[in-house]
């Protein structure tokens, strides 16, 4: 399958994979930017997207940041959709005690691939029972 990536900026750094078999591509920021405690900034990546048909790309917290900066994606997953052609923005959110600075090249989410499953919506009357039921 493939992904067809534009760079929007030549500091853009393509999408990838650090190790073979994860989950998520790699997403680079293309500026230099402060993060104060408790702020949040849009980050961009410098590049647009082409999905293959039927799928998705939700961008998803980096668990080093998380772990060692207090820094995460705000809106976690942010979803974007196979229409979507314009510039991916990652907004980060700072919840440590001092700034934060992203650089140029830092890897600032990942990017998880997903098919989707499109359905028929169907109002009912009442729902089969389960042992979760209410």
């Amino acid at each position: 399958m493939k992904l067809q990536v534009q760079q929007l900026k030549p500091s853009a750094i393509l999408p990838k994979y650090a190790h073979e078999d994860d989950a998520g591509l790699d997403l680079f920021s293309v500026e230099n930017i402060e993060i104060p405690p408790g702020k949040s900034h849009l980050v961009r990546t410098g590049i647009a997207i082409a999905l293959p048909p039927n799928t998705e790309a939700q961008v998803r917290p980096r668990s080093g940041l998380a772990l060692k900066h207090q820094i995460t994606v705000l809106n976690s997953p942010g979803t974007i959709d196979g229409g979507y052609r314009g510039e991916i923005g990652v907004i980060l959110i700072n919840h440590g005690n001092t700034s934060f600075q992203v650089q140029i090249g830092m890897k600032i989410a990942q990017m998880v691939i997903s098919p989707i499953v499109r359905v028929e919506v169907e109002a009912v009357e009442q729902l089969n029972s389960t042992f979760m039921g209410l």
